[in-house]
């Protein structure tokens, strides 16, 4: 995968542009689902097609939000507590491999104040919220559809190829 940089101009390594640009090519598939396309280039692949000619571009953006659950002042507090008692094993650890002194010790030490420190953050940032927000949630950017798009020089060999996939009968799970 390759960041693009708002300083770096030209083609990074591979032809590719650094500044986000459209997507160019002809559409030779359109699917529901982005692993349906990606499976259509990956039948592409497979019959020696070039696929460094196709692009896959979502098309109607969305962002999607799936609601976890309800968040409680339990549930606040206890993932702090988890958190915190991660980083505060992990700060410990550290600690303890350059002291020379008490590596059980330096541990401990780190949980507890790993532990109380997620405590602390996770209630102050709950407090500040005053209910405005009591759930969890995922939140995901999906597309309408997935179009597949080919350079021109190769489009018509591609939108053959797609059209015997399509044809294929489904592979049994």
């Amino acid at each position: 995968m390759m960041v693009s940089s708002p300083f770096g101009g030209g083609r990074a390594p591979g032809g590719l542009p650094r500044l986000p640009t459209p997507p160019t090519g002809w559409p030779i598939g359109s699917y529901a689902t982005y692993g349906e396309a990606q499976q259509a280039v990956d039948f592409l692949a497979d019959s020696e097609f070039s696929v460094s000619d196709v692009t896959i571009v979502g098309v109607d953006l969305m962002l999607v939000e799936r609601v976890i659950g309800k968040l409680s002042w339990g549930r606040v507090l206890g993932t702090g507590a988890v958190s915190g008692a991660w980083f505060g094993l992990f700060a410990g650890l550290l600690l303890g491999l350059f002291v020379n002194q008490g590596f059980a010790l330096q541990l401990l030490t780190g949980l507890v104040l790993g532990v109380l420190s997620g405590l602390m953050f996770a209630a102050i940032g709950y407090s500040m919220s005053r209910g405005r927000r009591d759930f969890s949630s995922a939140s995901q950017l999906v597309a309408g559809r997935y179009d597949v798009l080919c350079q021109p020089r190769s489009a018509e060999r591609g939108r053959e190829l797609l059209a015997k996939l399509a044809l294929k009968p489904p592979a049994n799970p």
